[in-house]
This record gives structure tokens, sequence and C-alpha cells, in this order.
């Protein structure tokens, strides 16, 4: 029996708030390309990714 969907999801929102964290760290010392790419890849991974890409100022 597989677990249950409540935990694959905690499990998915933990995950996701730990790349999140390490895209953040990135994006501070990022060049401009590398800020494209980080915010590439917010927008695959969350879908609250405008506004973490507003406030980390990724995109002009």
């Amino acid at each position: 029996m597989s677990g249950s969907e409540r935990r694959r999801e905690l499990r998915r929102r933990r995950h996701r708030r730990k790349q999140v964290g390490k895209l953040t760290v990135k994006a501070g010392k990022a060049s401009p390309a590398e800020k494209l790419e980080i915010a590439r890849k917010l927008r695959r991974l969350t879908p609250g990714a405008e506004i973490l890409i507003e406030r980390l100022s990724l995109v002009s």
C-alpha cells in the first residue's frame, strides 16, 4: 500500500522549499545571464514563482 497523498504533498512541499532556498542563495551572487536561468528554474519549480522573481529582482 502506498503512502497517503498528504504525506507525498508534504514531501513535495519540503523539497520545493529547499530548492527555492538554494536558488535564492545563488541569485545573490549571480551574473545577469545566471539570473535569467534561475528565474526559468523558479518558474518551472513553483506556481508562486513570479512573486519570488520580483522579490529577488531577477528580471529587470
